[in-house]
């Protein structure tokens, strides 16, 4: 018998999926195997996730969203992260990106974490679509027609901007970036069951937001005297989320070499089956 098949009872032959099979060849046999069997190992591989059960044959017949998603996140932290770092003069917070905030961040990511919500991986379609708004409220808090910092400027500044500098604007915002924090936290807890470079994509994120938001308070508790340390901790936000970026790109370089069966492959360093998951410890304990 072929190796990765096998018969049942019936005589019916069912193909298996493994680890040691390519990505584009899974993908392949996906789409046109009635009965298939994939590894946890190479089912996370393929869709950042850990692998599940779903009703329905979606994945046997449309691509894998998941390099859409990531395509979005890195064109927009990357130039982010060169921002907050001051790269070559850059700045501005990433005002010359709005665009790329919107569409890239905010449509890409938010189409692949609806793609994803349809193959039913839970846990890239939310953390798509969660930084796919994200994205789409940090570019309009950018915009001047949001009025988002115009709305806390004295009303005898001489500048709509002047409300960047308000304690109101700064401890506000420090919200925001604590609350996606909290997220990043959870998801950082949940990427332990994927792979490695997703644990750094969220550990960095974690850091990029505490650093962002310790930068904040400080401008809220005192903007001028507190200038040079905020700027310090902003820095450090850029060079968190430029590791961020890095592990990002080295995922969707994986996916892409992937998708054209190049004959090599990046590692992702797999965790889906060394951490088990509560349904194997049940079944370890029966």
């Amino acid at each position: 018998m072929a190796h990765g098949t096998s018969l049942d009872s019936n005589g019916t032959t069912h193909e298996h999926l493994h680890d040691g099979m390519s990505p584009d060849m899974a993908m392949n046999k996906i789409r046109t195997a009635g009965s298939i069997s994939i590894s946890p190992a190479l089912f996370e591989k393929l869709y950042l996730s850990p692998q599940n059960t779903v009703k329905g044959d979606l994945r046997q017949k449309f691509g894998n969203p998941t390099a859409i998603g990531l395509a979005g996140h890195v064109i927009s932290i990357g130039p982010l992260a060169c921002d907050l770092m001051g790269w070559r003069g850059a700045g501005g917070s990433g005002a010359a990106s709005i665009p790329f905030f919107l569409y890239f961040g905010g449509v890409l990511m938010t189409t692949g974490g609806i793609l994803e919500f349809f193959l039913g991986n839970t846990f890239p379609s939310v953390v798509f679509v969660t930084f796919g708004a994200f994205w789409l409220s940090y570019g309009g808090l950018l915009l001047p027609q949001f009025n988002a910092y115009a709305a806390y400027a004295p009303p005898d500044a001489a500048s709509p901007a002047a409300g960047l500098e308000t304690q109101g604007f700064n401890a506000s915002f420090g919200f925001v970036t604590l609350s996606m924090g909290i997220l990043c936290l959870m998801y950082l807890i949940c990427s332990i069951r994927t792979n490695i470079a997703f644990v750094v994509v969220f550990l960095t994120l974690l850091l990029t937001f505490g650093l962002i938001t310790g930068a904040y308070w400080a401008l809220a508790m005192d903007y001028a005297a507190n200038a040079g340390f905020a700027a310090n901790l902003l820095e450090g936000a850029g060079a968190a989320s430029f590791v961020c970026t890095a592990a990002s790109w080295w995922i969707l370089f994986t996916l892409m070499f992937a998708s054209v069966d190049l004959p090599f492959s990046l590692p992702l360093g797999d965790l889906s089956t060394r951490v088990p998951s509560a349904s194997d410890r049940k079944l370890a304990q029966a």
